[in-house]
């Protein structure tokens, strides 16, 4: 492996860093830094040999691959043999079989670093403002995807046991730590969708790591559960969420009273855990302090006309609970997130036919997403706005369209590489979505899929029943 003071090395690094608006003296131009590339060129073991596909030709080219609309190897090869030519190099093989090969040495926590240096660098930076109550308040929220049904993604991830053998596809679960005002994703957790320890509750235990002390954490009602709370609360973290109602209720007779359906109670220790031994569970204490409070929704097209969001902030004057209320409803904010990477990138079906191929994209998409998280972040602070006002979508359509003219321009132009950047983060900051949490849409579907029956056998056994003239699957 080169060093990564290697000259051919460094024009890679700037190269990249280029592409994202990464340099200097710009906000945010140090979160793909050469030192965050560095960390993760650390994790590659052995030599490289390949002149062509080096490891950060190859994590550009699937960059550009999972940006792009079209998802294929070939037009992902296409625009490097497009970027040779046009650097004056000489044009490589249009074949595949090496960049995917390329991909497959790479190690995943090649990708996986580089995805946790971008995401703690940008949320580092964010600007106080943009924080809640001076509080860097991170969200959890679980979510699954699809991939191609191979006898390897099959193994490790199963379809649901629902669908018939060759009927259904490999699904995983991923659970996702992300930052709620610069909207980085901080980790990423894989595991089989059903079975023992894939529930959301394992994925966040896996994943707090990356919780630091002061930190706020703000996830969805399955995740207040008593062991996770006292946890979180002994090690400095804050906790917001919905209650469980399958599980406790509220009485706001008891307790100590703050104001209006909203007080102090104590939560007593479950009578088992089942994810500890008994010696542990006796150490733990028998009460759990906690505070309670009612919002009532009035809002035309909401479902839910109430809920009960349990917090461990227990100052009524620091956080009164109209601000809790608000803070709880910002999480709506990591449902738009997970979108955006489903739907928008087009993450929500992997294509890759491996399971390790298959994190290996996930982390790329989430790397690719940071990357945008930062872009909109300079525009955000160049207009002295909340990047959670400016569209995902807008500023991936954007950075997209500059992206093959800042490629053209040589690393000494500086003057002119500039004027693109201003013009760049200027047409993004246009891009403004409203107030979105209170929008609200009819549940139900104006187009109509077409109108073929569902494959409930393998591709082979049907094609079989076509031959021999049976219409039916």
């Amino acid at each position: 492996m080169r060093s990564v003071t290697d000259g051919r090395c460094r024009s890679q690094i700037s190269f990249l860093r280029r592409q994202f608006l990464q340099d200097e003296g710009l906000p945010f131009g140090d979160v793909l830094s050469a030192k965050t590339l560095s960390t993760a060129l650390a994790t590659i073991e052995g030599g490289w040999v390949d002149r062509i596909y080096t490891p950060l030709t190859t994590l550009w080219v699937f960059l550009g691959q999972v940006l792009s609309a079209d998802h294929s190897c070939r037009a992902a090869v296409a625009r490097l043999i497009a970027h040779r030519v046009a650097g004056g190099e000489s044009r490589c093989s249009a074949e595949t079989g090496a960049y995917c090969q390329a991909r497959k040495r790479l190690p995943e926590a090649f990708f996986a670093e580089a995805v946790r240096e971008t995401g703690r660098s940008l949320d580092a930076q964010a600007k106080k403002e943009w924080l809640w109550k001076g509080r860097r308040v991170r969200m959890f929220d679980g979510s699954t995807v699809t991939m191609p049904d191979t006898a390897a993604n099959q193994a490790e991830y199963p379809q649901t046991i629902q669908s018939k053998p060759g009927a259904g596809f490999p699904i995983a679960r991923l659970g996702v730590i992300s930052s709620l005002c610069t909207g980085a994703v901080l980790n990423l957790g894989f595991c089989p969708y059903a079975g023992k320890g894939t529930g959301e509750v394992t994925l966040l235990q896996r994943l707090w790591g990356v919780l630091a002390e002061g930190d706020v954490l703000l996830t969805d009602c399955k995740l207040g559960t008593w062991k996770e709370i006292l946890t979180l609360k002994r090690r400095g973290i804050d906790f917001v969420s919905r209650m469980n109602r399958a599980h406790r209720s509220a009485d706001f007779r008891l307790g100590q009273r703050l104001g209006k359906e909203d007080h102090i109670v104590q939560w007593s220790k479950p009578s088992s855990i089942r994810t500890i031994d008994w010696p542990t569970y006796h150490a733990l204490p028998d009460w759990l302090t906690v505070r309670e409070a009612r919002v009532r929704i009035t809002t035309p097209g909401f479902r839910t006309k109430e809920i009960i969001v349990v917090t461990t902030l227990l100052d009524p004057k620091q956080y009164p609970k109209e601000d809790l209320a608000e803070l709880y409803r910002a999480r709506w904010n990591q449902e738009l997130d997970l979108r955006s990477i489903k739907t928008t990138m087009q993450m929500d079906v992997l294509r890759c036919k491996t399971p390790e191929l298959v994190r290996k994209e996930a982390w790329t998409h989430l790397l690719a997403y940071n990357l945008i998280r930062t872009v909109m972040a300079q525009a955000a602070a160049k207009h002295g706005v909340l990047p959670r006002t400016l569209s995902f979508k807008g500023a991936i359509q954007t950075l997209e369209a500059f992206q093959p003219l800042i490629a053209q321009i040589g690393p000494r132009n500086r003057s002119r590489r500039s004027h693109f950047y201003q013009e760049l983060i200027d047409a993004i900051a246009t891009h403004r979505v409203a107030d979105r949490p209170d929008r609200f849409e009819p549940r139900r579907k104006k187009k109509r899929k077409a109108p073929y029956d569902l494959l409930m056998k393998s591709r082979a056994e049907t094609k079989l029943d076509i031959l021999k003239g049976v219409s039916k699957n």
